[in-house]
């Protein structure tokens, strides 16, 4: 299974990620954006849970977020999510996420790769390299 160059999750907002104008919450972007990385991995074959288990982890080190129109309780979204470069170790998602075909928001996190018991830097797992480049059996 090789990587998706762009992978699509649909969503609403619930309630509970409107701020008082009921607007969602700028904060909530970014577990938007997680859940699409998330699905993202899964959809090019590999998991959190199965890279943690081999030893590593990806932690966040950069975030943008860049917010267009407001999204409300009960909107269906949809997030799309890319792979926008990678390198030894670390890589960057970009995002999109829009109502009715408009956008929403983008954004683009940046991830490290780290030894999960140590907690230091790591190269990327071959692995990962081989999904990413389309190498992968």
């Amino acid at each position: 299974m090789s990587a998706p160059a762009t992978h699509e999750t649909k969503f609403r907002v619930r309630y509970g990620e409107t701020d008082a104008q009921g607007i969602v919450n700028n904060s909530n972007y970014l577990s938007y954006f997680e859940v699409g990385r998330v699905e993202w991995l899964r959809a090019a074959g590999l998991s959190y849970r199965d890279l943690e288990r081999a030893g590593y982890g990806f932690v966040v080190v950069e975030a943008h977020a860049f917010y267009k129109r407001a999204a409300r309780f009960d909107d269906a979204l949809v997030l799309k999510t890319s792979l926008a470069d990678f390198g030894r170790a670390s890589f960057w998602f970009e995002y999109e996420v829009l109502r009715d075909g408009e956008t929403v928001a983008t954004g683009r996190t940046r991830h490290g790769c780290i030894e999960i018991g140590t907690g230091r830097p790591s190269r990327v797992p071959e692995e990962f390299v081989a999904r990413l480049s389309g190498s992968a059996p």
